[in-house]
């Protein structure tokens, strides 16, 4: 496909995930409001970051007047999860994609976005990732905005429930894989599993949330890749020739 196609594509799947954000990001304008942040203020650091638990984290930090060295600690441990992300994302890229690419492209990896752009089959286009972007970027940054001019005056069930839209989203992106795929099924729910121990476990329980995220991460990913490794394009083109042979 070219690469206007995989950007068409990535826009098409990006609006769910646009309004989802849309959604999600009024209970962060909210809370950027009551910290004394504007709405030009919050816009601009929606637009530029675009991590909702570094924004949370961030955004408690100006609350309590902390330093800017403390704000930039606390949102490098709070979005390491996204050198992972990223991490993966480019064994999924051609070889012959440019440095220029490999550089922009982890800006615009989100959870959502991840989710779906692990879900491509085969190499994934750069492209896909930036029309992804193109919706779900403006959908965070005009929730926030709003949520920081308006927000106060909606009802609070209203805001919850907003809040909830998160994890639905969240759940719109994993199921399809799941679905596809038994062993990812099973990774999802060991995961889950594995997460609410952690939340529960007296020792474990102590670990900040973003930590959680990076152990379970590494460790389910290496025992997966160890006991059901993907098939590499030289695996592929290996196995073809010996049924060829036969």
């Amino acid at each position: 496909m070219s690469n206007r196609t995989w950007y068409g594509k990535g826009i098409k799947d990006g609006i769910p995930i646009a309004l989802g954000y849309f959604a999600v990001s009024f209970a962060l304008g909210i809370t950027a409001k009551e910290a004394g942040i504007t709405p030009l203020q919050a816009g601009c650091m929606s637009a530029l970051m675009l991590a909702s638990a570094g924004q949370f984290a961030t955004i408690n930090v100006i609350a309590a007047s902390g330093t800017l060295l403390q704000m930039a600690f606390t949102t490098l441990i709070v979005n390491l999860r996204y050198i992972l992300m990223s991490s993966s994302m480019s064994q999924k890229l051609d070889k012959n994609i440019s440095f220029l690419h490999r550089l922009f492209l982890p800006c615009f990896v989100t959870d959502e976005i991840f989710g779906i752009a692990s879900g491509v089959e085969g190499r994934l286009n750069p492209f896909y990732n930036y029309g992804a972007a193109t919706v779900a970027v403006p959908g965070w940054t005009l929730g926030t905005i709003l949520g920081t001019a308006v927000g106060e005056i909606l009802p609070d069930r209203l805001v919850t429930a907003l809040g909830v839209a998160l994890y639905g989203m969240f759940l719109a992106v994993i199921i399809p894989g799941a679905r596809k795929n038994r062993v990812i099924a099973v990774l999802v729910v060991v995961s889950m599993l594995s997460s609410y121990l952690f939340s529960i476990l007296p020792v474990l329980r102590s670990i900040s949330s973003s930590m959680r995220i990076i152990i379970l991460t590494i460790v389910i990913a290496a025992v997966a890749s160890f006991v059901r490794p993907i098939e590499t394009d030289a695996d592929q083109a290996g196995n073809t020739a010996k049924e060829g042979e036969v």
